[in-house]
């Protein structure tokens, strides 16, 4: 099975700091794929270098899909979302003013046909596309478990139903792989057990997920391979067992306490 996603020999510079040096990994169709490592250690750079927000200074990211192989490098992050890439971020991005269907409907208008002119007039054309665009949002507020909760404003609902609502927002341009930036980040244990449970559901949908976590219990329970990184380094890479018995992870991020406490 080839890889959906590959990042090969990335780096990146900003002035004279190294963010990243020479990464390689895949990304395979299907997995749950676990970026980790300590505070500084480049994940996030990783994260907007493969959704277009940075351009590596060096290294290729590709994506195969049906057949072809697309080099991302350079692509901004409505080309990326277009081809199927969407990430999450670690502080919410949300329109706080609008309702939580709209923040829906904005992740579902990257797909649309509709023309300026056409939506000045309001075509038959247009009107049937905004009423299939109402479907989709509903069903994906559905899948996250925020139907009821449509109309609210998206500044109403509490911190774990906020970042229910973008991961809602990112599905909704129907991407091949997701990457999502700490998503437990602040939730309390009820809210974390109800986003494995979505992180599996979205997995059964047929999209390929990559996180980026600090919650270690989380990311040993949930993630199939492990890819960690320290100083922009690729320290290792691997399934969960084998990471936390790596002694450089342990060294690294883990400590020490905590990977006997793992055991």
């Amino acid at each position: 099975m080839e890889p959906l996603l590959s990042v090969t020999g990335v780096s990146k510079r900003f002035g004279g700091l190294l963010a990243l040096s020479d990464v390689d990994f895949d990304v395979m169709p299907g997995e749950i794929l676990g970026l980790i490592g300590p505070n500084g250690a480049g994940k996030t750079t990783m994260f907007n270098c493969i959704a277009g927000v940075y351009k590596p200074t060096r290294g290729e990211i590709t994506l195969r899909d049906g057949g072809r192989t697309v080099r991302m490098n350079g692509f901004k992050p409505e080309r990326v979302t277009t081809l199927g890439v969407v990430r999450t971020f670690q502080n919410i991005r949300l329109f706080s003013e609008l309702t939580v269907l709209d923040n829906v409907r904005i992740g579902c208008h990257c797909r649309s046909h509709s023309t300026f002119f056409g939506a000045v007039l309001r075509t038959r054309a247009q009107r049937a596309e905004e009423r299939g665009i109402v479907e989709r949002s509903m069903h994906w507020l559905d899948f996250v478990g925020l139907a009821g909760k449509a109309l609210d404003d998206a500044a109403s609902l509490a911190y774990g139903d906020q970042r229910r609502l973008e991961i809602a927002r990112a599905l909704a341009t129907e991407p091949k792989l997701i990457l999502l930036d700490e998503p437990a980040a602040g939730m309390n244990p009820q809210e974390t057990r109800m986003l494995v449970d979505l992180i599996h559901r979205i997995l059964g949908v047929g999209v390929t997920v990559v996180l980026i976590e600090h919650d270690m219990k989380l990311v040993m329970t949930i993630c199939e391979r492990l890819v960690v990184l320290d100083h922009g380094l690729k320290l290792a890479e691997g399934e969960p067992e084998a990471i936390r018995a790596d002694p450089r992870v342990v060294e690294a991020y883990l400590g020490r306490g905590a990977a006997h406490a793992q055991g």
